[in-house]
């Protein structure tokens, strides 16, 4: 379909971003992993915060494929990435509940807008730019690559967020406070 066609670029662009930044995220997460929590209930604010970081960067992934496959007519795809935008309203409105949930970290201004409203606005203005698709092409596929770098960039800033939270209020493992045993020698 000669419409998309213009988007590939784009598309392989964003997505391997989206698959690098979902990695990334893996291992600082492992890293992190062995370091406790100062408070209590962490583990649902790491959850609340967290998970929708992978969640958006998985969807840039999913709509650079649907982008980039060889789709014979925009009906189809628009059907799935509208799909897509009302799922992702939907996550939105679970996440702003569970922020409003979780007692470990009281949010702030900048949470809502990063982790709610900004996220929430790029999925609606998927379902949108779905419904326009047929009338509209253009602005549609404006608006879906729109959505893709919002999404992204949100991710990329929530996972920074998320690493400089964990890093100013992580404890380091405790020593063991037990002598070490030096195995060459014989004491």
């Amino acid at each position: 379909m000669t419409a998309l066609a213009g988007w590939q670029n784009f598309y392989v662009i964003v997505g391997s971003s989206a698959g690098a930044l979902i990695g990334l995220q893996f291992v600082v997460l492992t890293l992190i992993a062995g370091r406790p929590i100062a408070g209590t209930n962490a583990a649902h604010a790491g959850a609340t915060y967290a998970t929708p970081t992978i969640v958006h960067f998985g969807t840039v992934l999913l709509l650079s494929g649907l982008m980039t496959a060889p789709w014979s007519g925009i009906s189809s795809v628009a059907a799935l990435w509208g799909l897509v935008g009302v799922l992702g309203v939907v996550y939105s409105l679970l996440i702003a509940r569970s922020i409003r949930r979780q007692t470990a970290y009281r949010p702030v201004m900048e949470d809502w807008i990063f982790h709610f409203v900004l996220p929430a606005t790029a999925y609606a203005t998927l379902a949108v730019a779905a419904c326009a698709a047929t009338s509209c092409l253009r602005q549609a596929l404006f608006g879906i690559a729109t959505s893709a770098l919002a999404l992204l960039f949100t991710g990329i800033h929530n996972a920074w967020d998320g690493v400089t939270y964990h890093v100013f209020n992580r404890k380091p493992p405790a020593e063991d406070s037990r002598e070490r045993t030096d195995f060459g020698s014989n004491g």
